[in-house]
């Protein structure tokens, strides 16, 4: 967990294998992009509200750029507002590592820069809590 300017946030870091890739040329489905939003929303509600709460819905995803295994990606997120027991949320992921697997089949490189490979918002709720 950090706390930055704007509050508390969260970030998981994972290497997609081979076992991620989904389609043709070992490329990942975006819905495994998306998990790592959804680990990342159950901690960020563990720290603010004692509960993993429930995933209301997202109202806008955009994948950017494409993600094979072999790949590292970075997500993270943060609370934008919170509500009674609405949490709205903004979440991205980049790649920070990259599968160079026409070099070899274990060659990777360190990007320069972190590639945006997606970013949406979010909308969890905490439970009512009983008297």
């Amino acid at each position: 967990m950090a706390r930055g300017e704007d509050g508390i946030s969260a970030l998981i870091r994972v290497r997609f294998g081979a076992g991620d890739a989904h389609y043709g040329g070992n490329l990942v489905d975006g819905a495994r992009v998306l998990a790592l939003f959804g680990d990342v929303a159950t901690e960020l509600m563990i720290r603010t509200d004692g509960d993993e709460g429930l995933f209301a819905g997202y109202e806008s995803v955009e994948f950017l750029a494409p993600v094979y295994a072999g790949d590292y990606v970075e997500a993270t997120g943060k609370i934008l507002a919170v509500g009674n027991r609405s949490r709205r949320m903004e979440f991205s992921a980049y790649k920070i590592i990259e599968a160079r697997s026409e070099r070899s089949p274990s060659a990777a490189d360190v990007l320069a820069e972190p590639l945006l490979v997606c970013r949406a918002i979010g909308t969890c709720v905490a439970p009512r809590l009983s008297s």
